[in-house]
């Protein structure tokens, strides 16, 4: 995949959460996880994405 397919992956999905509203943000992702593991077909290395996702998240947490 080229970067531009990358890109248009990228808006495409963006497009996609804009649109559904955040209520069911985490639903969709949930169910797009699972379709994309699904077409790759080896439960190691969609395991090892998953890990891979949450690498390099800046989570910032709000104290009181």
């Amino acid at each position: 995949m080229t970067h531009a397919d990358l890109e248009s992956v990228y808006e495409a999905l963006a497009e996609q959460l804009d649109a559904i509203g955040p209520d069911h943000r985490e639903l969709y992702l949930a169910k797009l996880a699972l379709l994309l593991a699904h077409e790759i077909a080896d439960a190691g290395r969609a395991r090892s994405l998953v890990a891979e996702a949450a690498s390099n998240l800046e989570v910032s947490c709000q104290r009181s």
